[in-house]
C-alpha cells in the first residue's frame, strides 16, 4: 500500500533532499503545493490533514504552526527543526542510540540537528557505559559546510568567495546545547565552537579529552570498543578506518547518508580525540529524516539513503 507524503517547506535545502531521496520510489506519493499556495494556511492544513507522513522542513515558528494545522489528524509528523527537539511528546529520531521500535512506532519524531548528530554519536554511548561521566563539563569543536545554514547563509558565501572560515555561536548559548546535553545525559551543557568552511557539504565534530584528567574515564582503547560494538552491524553508524596523520573533508565530496566514528589518542594514553565525519545534508539533516520515515512505515530503515 502507498502511503501519501508532505513536505511541509519542501523547497528549501533540506525539503529537496529529502525529496530527492524519495524520487522513483513506490512506496511513497508526494503531496506537491504549487508556488501560490505553499505558504497558505488553509491549503497546508487540507494537505497535512490528508497525509499519511508530514516531514516539517521549516524555520521554528512555522513548524510549531504546522503541528497546530494538524491536530486531531492521523498524520505522523517528522520535524526537521529545532522546535521539538527536547519537548515532552516527541521521539528523537535518532534510532541507533533511542531504539529503532521507539521511532518505528512513534507518532511524532524530531529529527537531529547536524552537530548533535555527531556529538552524540560519539559521546552519548559512552556516557551510558560508564567509560565517560555524566558530569565532565565537555567541549566539541566542528566545522560544517555552508549549505546547513539556509538560503542567506547559502547566497552570501556563494557570493563572497573570499569567505574561506567563518566562526559563529561565539555568544555561547546555540540552539543546539540543550539538545546535546538533554540527549546525552550530561549534567553541564558543553562548550560548542561551531564554524563553516567554503564548502557545500561535509562536516567533522570533534570531542577532545584529557584522559587523565577525567574521573572514571575508561582507556582509549575500551572507547574505541566500545563505540564499535555499540554500533554493531550498522550500516549506516560506523567505525571508521584507522588512519595515519590526517582526516580530509574535500570539497568535491558527494552525499552521503552514513556517519564515521573515530576514536584517537596519545601514544601515553593521556589524551584522546573524538571526532565523527558526516553530511550535514545527509545523517545531519534529510537522510535522518528518510531513516525514521522508513521505520515509520515499517521499510528497511535504508531504503532510499546513499550508502
Amino acid at each position: 500500500m502507498t502511503a501519501s507524503i508532505f513536505i511541509d517547506g519542501a523547497v528549501g535545502t533540506t525539503g529537496l533532499e529529502i525529496a530527492e531521496r524519495l524520487a522513483g520510489r513506490r512506496e511513497f506519493s508526494l503531496l506537491v503545493l504549487d508556488e501560490e499556495r505553499r505558504k497558505d494556511a488553509a491549503a497546508r492544513r487540507e494537505a497535512l490533514n490528508e497525509a499519511d507522513f508530514a516531514i516539517l522542513c521549516l524555520p521554528d515558528d512555522a513548524a510549531r504552526e504546522a503541528v497546530a494545522l494538524a491536530a486531531g489528524s492521523k498524520v505522523r509528523i517528522i520535524d526537521a527543526s529545532t522546535a521539538h527537539r527536547v519537548a515532552d511528546g516527541w521521539t528523537y529520531g535518532f534510532p541507533e542510540l533511542i531504539g529503532y521500535e521507539r521511532v518505528a512506532e512513534a507518532k511524532r519524531v524530531s529529527n537531529p540537528g547536524c552537530y548533535p548528530t555527531g556529538f552524540l554519536g560519539l559521546v552519548a554511548p559512552l556516557v551510558r557505559a560508564g567509560l565517560l561521566p555524566a558530569d565532565w563539563p565537555y567541549t566539541v569543536h566542528a566545522v560544517s559546510g555552508y549549505s546547513g545554514g539556509g538560503k542567506a547563509l547559502i547566497q552570501r558565501l556563494e557570493d563572497d568567495g573570499d569567505i574561506a572560515f567563518r566562526a559563529y555561536g561565539l555568544g555561547m548559548g546555540h540552539k543546539h546545547l540543550a539538545e546535546m546535553q538533554r540527549h546525552a545525559g550530561l549534567a553541564h551543557a558543553p562548550v560548542f565552537s561551531p564554524a563553516v568552511i567554503a564548502t557545500h557539504r561535509g562536516m567533522v565534530v570533534e570531542v577532545p579529552l584529557q584522559l587523565s584528567a577525567i574521573p572514571g574515564a575508561g582507556p582509549a582503547h575500551a572507547l574505541r570498543e566500545w563505540l564499535a560494538n555499540f554500533y554493531g552491524e550498522s550500516q549506516i553508524v560506523r567505525m571508521g578506518k584507522e588512519r595515519e596523520g590526517e582526516l580530509l573533508l574535500r570539497a568535491s565530496g558527494g552525499a552521503s547518508d552514513a556517519m564515521e566514528l573515530f576514536v584517537f589518542a596519545s601514544e601515553d594514553g593521556t589524551q584522546a580525540r573524538l571526532v565523527a565525519v558526516l553530511d550535514n545534508l545527509g545523517k545531519g539533516a534529510s537522510g535522518a529524516a528518510v531513516q525514521s520515515l522508513n521505520l515509520m512505515a515499517g521499510l528497511p530503515e535504508t531504503a532510499g539513503l546513499r550508502l
